[in-house]
């Protein structure tokens, strides 16, 4: 199955928070998703270390999208152009370097109307 999805940090953190439509949207997307680097870092430093054994197992079921040269300068760009914190403009390079759908319920930077590239799963 071809992936579609790059997952945020906020679904799966919500997830992991027993947010139902989270869940939800999970499941019916098994197999679509892959996470970034950013995802795996940003989930995991939420959580003591017996709780990290348990929550890398949930990522483990993802494949996390690698940073190479073209992707991190397309990144860098678009850090300038849209003057985002480095963390969201990873996670929006990587989107659209790899024709990726960004799935995140950060509207503030990533409003849908202005950024094709995003989808708000809920």
């Amino acid at each position: 199955m071809k992936h579609t999805y790059l997952l945020d940090s906020v679904v799966l953190i919500e997830h992991l928070n027993n947010l139902p439509q989270a869940t939800k949207w999970l499941v019916e997307n098994t197999g679509k998703s892959q996470i970034s680097v950013v995802t795996r870092m940003e989930v995991l430093s939420g959580y003591r270390p017996l709780q990290a054994v348990s929550i890398k197992k949930i990522l483990d079921r993802f494949s996390v999208v690698d940073l190479n040269r073209e992707a991190v300068d397309l990144v860098a760009a678009l850090r300038n152009e849209h003057r985002w914190k480095l963390p969201d403009a990873i996670q929006a390079g990587l989107a659209q370097y790899y024709s990726l759908k960004l799935v995140t319920r950060n509207t503030k930077d990533f409003p849908p109307e202005k950024f094709p590239f995003v989808v708000v799963p809920y």
